[in-house]
This record gives C-alpha cells, sequence and structure tokens, in this order.
C-alpha cells in the first residue's frame, strides 16, 4: 500500500468517525457549546462525513479527491483556529493540526496528479 493510498483511508476513517460523533455524540454537543459554535455542529459533522467519503469515492475518481482532501483542508484550518481561540492546549489541538496537514498533503498530491 502506497502512503498516498493509507493516508487517504487514514483521513478518510478519521472524518467518517469524527463526523458521526458530532452528530450523534452528547460528548460533541458539549464541546460545540464550548466553542461557542452549537449551531454550526451539524453542518460540521455533514461536511466531515462527506469529505471522508469523498476521499474514499475519489479513489474511483480523481477530481473529487482533490476537492475533498481541499475541503477538509479548510476545515481543519478553521478547527485549528477553533481550539486557538478557546485556548486549548497542545494535545487537544493536535489531531485537527495532523489532519490538516495530512489532507493539505493529499489536495497537493492529487492536484499535481490532476494537472501532469
Amino acid at each position: 500500500m502506497s502512503l498516498f493510498l493509507a493516508l487517504v483511508v487514514l483521513s478518510a476513517t478519521s472524518f467518517l468517525v469524527y463526523g458521526a460523533l458530532c452528530l450523534f455524540s452528547a460528548h460533541m454537543v458539549r464541546e460545540f457549546h464550548r466553542f461557542g459554535l452549537a449551531r454550526f455542529r451539524v453542518l460540521t459533522g455533514t461536511l466531515e462525513m462527506l469529505g471522508g467519503a469523498g476521499l474514499l469515492i475519489g479513489l474511483l475518481y480523481a477530481p473529487l479527491l482533490c476537492v475533498a482532501a481541499f475541503g477538509l483542508t479548510l476545515l481543519m484550518l478553521l478547527g485549528v483556529g477553533v481550539r486557538l481561540r478557546v485556548r486549548d492546549g497542545v494535545w487537544l489541538t493536535l489531531p485537527a493540526f495532523l489532519l490538516l496537514c495530512v489532507n493539505g498533503y493529499l489536495t497537493w498530491v492529487a492536484w499535481v496528479r490532476l494537472t501532469s
């Protein structure tokens, strides 16, 4: 398995799980209240699940992978910003930062593959 494929599967799985937790977990309801973003919880969870599915489907249709990875990169950029705004520590911010980096890399590789 290539690094690219492994990262796609890892990211897709992460976002499908996190998205479902956003939609159905009482803990995430409390977290979004703590962030001051309760009204965006369902949207965030839905976008995470769509992005995760888009990564997997994108393995068959490359332009979708590029769009999904870019969307998830933007979502995680916002996630890191929220974590910094509420002054969460490094350990709470790290997952969002790592997913930001992974999806940024996936976007770049997918874009290079599409344009070459």
